[in-house]
């Protein structure tokens, strides 16, 4: 069961890794661009249509992908932790 979760944490990871590194960037950005003063050549409007996915016109579902691939790299590394593991170590005397 853990080489399953190990394959879909995999691929999850993958899949999610360039959305969510845009959507974590452009989110820090837009914050050093509005409360810094520095000249850096960027619209914090332009910043923010990437960052909702509304330059892709994907900003009704863009949130909710990342939502789910974060909930799923959740779930799959939280089971291959052994967190939950239903056996417990008894005592030997």
């Amino acid at each position: 069961m853990k080489r399953a979760f190990r394959r879909y944490h995999r691929i999850l990871a993958i899949a999610i890794s360039i959305p969510l590194t845009v959507t974590v960037l452009t989110g820090m950005i837009i914050t050093i661009v509005r409360e810094w003063p520095i000249a850096t050549g960027l619209s914090s409007s332009f910043l923010l249509s990437i960052h909702t996915g509304e330059i892709f016109r994907l900003q009704a579902i863009y949130p909710i992908l990342n939502g789910l691939g974060l909930i799923g790299l959740l779930v799959t590394g939280l089971s291959m932790s052994g967190l939950f593991n239903s056996k417990r170590q008894t005592k030997r005397n």
